[in-house]
């Protein structure tokens, strides 16, 4: 597994606890409201989680005004 910096860790802490609830579509704001990081900071972090981390898959499903991600369970 790829060296994750203390905000990855905690999306994707966050991530995998939202998909063990049910929850598959996400927004880098809504994740950022969470866990008190900004908008920004998650959207730029997002892609390559996307590409390296093992615990559950990021898709990027759609995009209106903002992009939408979809994650599953690995």
């Amino acid at each position: 597994m790829a060296d994750f910096s203390e905000e990855d860790r905690r999306i994707l802490d966050y991530l995998r606890d939202s998909v063990s609830r049910g929850d598959s579509y996400f927004r880098a704001k809504n994740i950022a409201s969470h866990l008190g990081l900004s908008a920004k900071q998650v959207g730029a972090r997002l892609p390559r989680l996307a590409e390296e981390a093992d615990e559950v898959d990021i898709e990027k499903w759609g995009r209106s005004k903002s992009t939408t991600w979809r994650v599953t369970p690995s």
